[in-house]
């Protein structure tokens, strides 16, 4: 398995297994003299730990990282930045059962058909698990783009959207479902609990913005930036669709309506001022110095104890139902991640336009 790394100048390398001893992140090409320490990734790996709530995988794991290379007097040294963090609440006896059948709607056959064989402990790389790499590494782009401010919340459960006229940041923060309406924060509860009881799962979109990214960012044809917000966005374990901007929605639009006009001067009195963002801050490939906003559709927990129609590694019909501790909704803890990997795609797009342009 050799595609374990993402980016392209800020490039980093996550490893390890659900159920193995540890996981961890190396992050390459961190410029030099940025101050950096673990209370800098903890707060962002808290708040993707597992067992918050009663809404989330009860799997309890501290998530506490330890930064073992990089830094340097508090400061990074422009050298490979390597990030562990244990595994210390793993009950791999609770798959005894996958290790001779599939679980439909994850990993375990295709990993069988390309490899001959697989980690049926917790899905092993195919794991959320991994993604607590990916938040530690997301830690560190932030503080490469200081002047960038992200913003994840859960905008969908199900079939359940929030109000947009409801809309409180404030509120993201307060409820344990990223949710910032909070009268949908309150549906949800029910929602949640009602799958979990049933031995089933729930979809979840996780929306992002990004703002104070600067026009220029980005390149067209083969380093887009919303292509690789999108290439990050698939790449997270469960999701099954990326939009930028309106997404699929511009394609009801007129060319008069998905235009996003535009005036002279902004607020600011640099720059245009634009009238909508129908594009997502990105036009060619190119930010546009607009919010750089993006969606991201979670699909339903695979593993669940509902039985469901399956086959064993010796092509005979089965059913299984997966026993263990997992997240009746894997969307809500999904918000860290996708934050995560778009500081990490901006951080990466502003060196290759540094190294492009000086």
């Amino acid at each position: 398995m050799s595609w374990n790394s993402f980016g392209h100048v800020l490039r980093f390398t996550t490893w390890g297994e659900s159920h193995g001893p540890a996981i961890g992140a190396v992050v390459d090409g961190c410029p030099p003299g940025i101050t950096l320490s673990e209370a800098d990734i903890q707060p962002f790996l808290d708040a993707r730990r597992p067992g918050r709530s009663r809404f989330t995988t009860q799997r309890q794991e501290p998530d506490e990282v330890r930064i073992l290379s990089g830094i340097l007097e508090g400061r990074t040294t422009g050298t490979p930045i390597s990030l562990i963090i244990d595994n210390v609440d793993q009950r791999s006896k609770d798959y005894s059962e996958v290790a001779g059948a599939y679980r439909p709607g994850h990993a375990d056959y295709a990993y069988d058909a390309k490899y001959g064989f697989r980690d049926h402990r917790g899905g092993g790389r195919s794991s959320a698990r991994e993604t607590a790499a990916r938040v530690a590494a997301g830690a560190v782009a932030r503080l490469v783009i200081p002047e960038v401010t992200i913003t994840a919340w859960v905008a969908a459960i199900g079939r359940d959207a929030i109000d947009p006229a409801k809309f409180d940041l404030d509120e993201i923060g307060r409820n344990p479902f990223f949710c910032p309406d909070a009268d949908a924060a309150v549906r949800w509860e029910k929602l949640v609990d009602e799958a979990r009881k049933a031995g089933s799962s729930l979809g979840a979109v996780v929306a992002c913005a990004a703002t104070g990214v600067p026009a220029g960012w980005g390149a067209p044809i083969y380093a887009k930036l919303d292509a690789d917000l999108a290439g990050a966005g698939m790449g997270i374990n469960a999701v099954k669709g990326v939009e930028i901007g309106d997404g699929f929605a511009a394609a009801a639009l007129t060319g008069e309506q998905n235009a996003d006009a535009m005036r002279p001067g902004d607020r600011d009195g640099d720059g245009p001022y634009f009238l909508a963002n129908h594009a997502g801050g990105i036009a060619g490939g190119i930010s546009t110095g607009q919010p750089v906003t993006l969606r991201v559709a979670f699909k339903p927990t695979s593993s669940i104890l509902t039985p469901v129609p399956t086959i064993t590694r010796e092509g005979k019909a089965a059913d299984i139902r997966t026993k263990g501790r997992h997240d009746p909704c894997v969307g809500i803890r999904g918000v860290p991640v996708v934050a995560a990997m778009t500081a990490l795609v901006l951080a990466d797009h502003k060196l290759l336009h540094r190294a492009q342009i000086g």
